[in-house]
């Protein structure tokens, strides 16, 4: 093979190898990889959300007031917030598979220790055992299956991963209700014990230890410091204000101090030599655009599990399992779309399709809003199947389109990046709704219209996302495409972003080594354009 030819195959990513005969191909290993990521992601997201039906029984179960019971839920997803950025250094230091099985066997030993926990105290200090393990095992296996695949083989592997990201917060009340009305809560994290088993299993076959790389760039610790610190105190304060009395000037005096904790550590991170999170990543202006739009959509979408239930049995009277039955038809619309979605962003394109999902979800967010008692169960469920169409394909193309314009050599780096921006969105997403609901109790004599405007608040917040897909480039992500419409030239290297020149700046950030050439992906010649399913 000519030296030229030889670059390409080596850029073109992990399912180009010799051995594979067609360019479509995804190797077997690498697809059950990704699926395994994916039911990893299904316990993480499943345990941050199920555990709110089952307060109420948690509390009398331990002797505990329902107000500090809050702090399962609160210790599970400020653990995620501020362990989820060490996950990329981890991972350099330590190697994908140690990471990866130390993760899956963590989670799983404390949840049964969440499931033995005799006291509040307890079952708080095994969730945030829980959340530590959480906080390895999602990022890290996203790293594992993106950074080293080829560009057109992003769009479908990113489909195996997401979808159980999807499914997991919508199921969680119908299965909090099923177990709290005919079991006892212990068997919310007893459901992990098997589920943990056979991952760990499947992980000690399928994740190998890799190529010897470059040793690790020291940990930056003062990043780690500012960045864990206002991630932690950030989530803290949306906490305090999920609470029915919160107290104003600890929650003020927190989000702030969070705030500036933050602010500081931007300005630290753009700094750095061997920075905890890469800036550098957002000087690709379509991972930017993805960043900021994308962590406003998982806000969107991790309320409205929160607050569909809730107008559901506050309002409308609904028993827990027939609000989660109702519930669970975004579940049926995300299913149900996914076999389309790929079909869909190869022939429109990733910023058309964004576009119409996020305004399709405004419109059927604002429409939920509008509901009563009196609406038909029929018209209701529609709405809610509606939701979860346009919320599966929102959710592929803020996961995809950003990495599938980024240089081989940062996707690591912005896996990580993109991980803990989605986790913040989604661990400010209750506390959000809640702020929603009580604007609602303020602007209204409270009862149905607040939930009215609650609703439309998140509407609006959907609105904007699609004004921020707006500026998208139409080409954006076509290097993840199979194939692209007449007259549409190819995505421009990431490199070509105005100030992208800075990214290669990073040397101590490299994730593949054997793909140093950014542009050869969307044009090598010898990994033509793969199926995506």
């Amino acid at each position: 093979m000519r030296p030229a030819a030889a670059g390409a195959a080596a850029a073109a990513g992990y399912n180009r190898r010799p051995g594979v005969v067609a360019g479509g191909v995804i190797t077997a290993r690498h697809r059950n990889i990704a699926l395994l990521v994916a039911g990893c992601y299904f316990m993480e997201m499943l345990d941050g959300t199920i555990v709110t039906t089952a307060s109420p029984q948690i509390g009398r179960s331990l002797h505990a007031p329902a107000t500090e019971v809050g702090l399962v839920v609160t210790a599970y997803l400020l653990t995620l917030a501020v362990l989820i950025p060490l996950s990329g250094w981890l991972t350099r230091r330590y190697g994908n598979r140690v990471v990866f099985l130390t993760a899956i066997a963590l989670f799983t030993l404390a949840s049964v220790g969440c499931a033995a926990s005799v006291s509040l105290g307890m079952l708080v200090a095994m969730r945030v055992l829980q959340g530590a393990g959480g906080a390895m095992m999602v990022p890290v296996g996203r790293t594992m299956v993106l950074s080293t695949a080829a560009k057109e083989d992003i769009l479908r592997l990113t489909s195996y991963v997401v979808w159980p990201g999807l499914l997991a917060p919508v199921i969680a009340p119908l299965a909090g209700g099923l177990i709290t009305t005919y079991a006892t809560w212990h068997w919310m994290f007893l459901i992990n014990v098997p589920l943990g088993v056979v991952a760990f299993a499947v992980a000690w076959r399928l994740v190998t230890t890799g190529p010897a790389g470059t040793s690790p760039p020291p940990l930056d610790w003062l990043g780690v410091i500012l960045t864990c610190a206002g991630l932690g105190g950030l989530t803290y304060a949306a906490h305090l204000v999920t609470l029915p009395a919160p107290p104003v000037a600890q929650t003020v005096a927190c989000a702030v101090v969070s705030a500036a904790l933050l602010a500081g550590a931007v300005a630290h991170l753009r700094r750095a030599a061997h920075p905890l999170l890469n800036l550098r990543t957002l000087s690709v202006h379509t991972f930017r655009v993805s960043q900021l739009g994308g962590t406003m959509y998982y806000f969107v979408i991790g309320a409205m599990p929160f607050l569909l239930p809730l107008m559901f049995e506050v309002q409308f009277g609904w028993s827990p399992v027939k609000s989660g039955a109702l519930t669970a038809f975004v579940f049926a619309g995300n299913v149900g779309i996914k076999p389309a979605t790929t079909p869909l962003i190869n022939r429109f394109g990733f910023r058309p399709l964004l576009i119409a999902s996020t305004l399709g979800t405004a419109v059927i967010v604002a429409a939920l809003g509008f509901t009563t008692a009196s609406t038909p169960v029929a018209l209701i469920a529609a709405l809610a199947l509606a939701s979860g169409v346009t919320r599966s394909t929102g959710l592929t193309v803020y996961t995809t389109v950003g990495l599938a314009d980024m240089v081989p050599e940062l996707m690591r780096d912005a896996n990580t990046l993109a991980a803990t921006s989605m986790q913040l969105g989604a661990g400010l997403a209750i506390a959000g709704a809640t702020v929603a609901l009580r604007i609602g109790d303020a602007a209204t004599s409270g009862g149905q219209p607040a939930y009215t405007v609650a609703f439309c608040l998140l509407a609006l917040v959907a609105a904007g996302c699609a004004v921020e897909a707006l500026r998208l480039d139409p080409a954006a992500g076509n290097a993840a495409r199979r194939a692209r419409p007449a007259g549409v030239p190819p995505a421009p290297p990431a490199s070509s972003s105005p100030a992208a020149p800075s990214a290669p700046a990073a040397p101590s950030a490299l994730a593949a080594p054997s793909a140093p050439a950014a542009p050869s992906a969307p044009a090598a010649p010898s990994a033509p354009s793969g199926q995506a399913g």
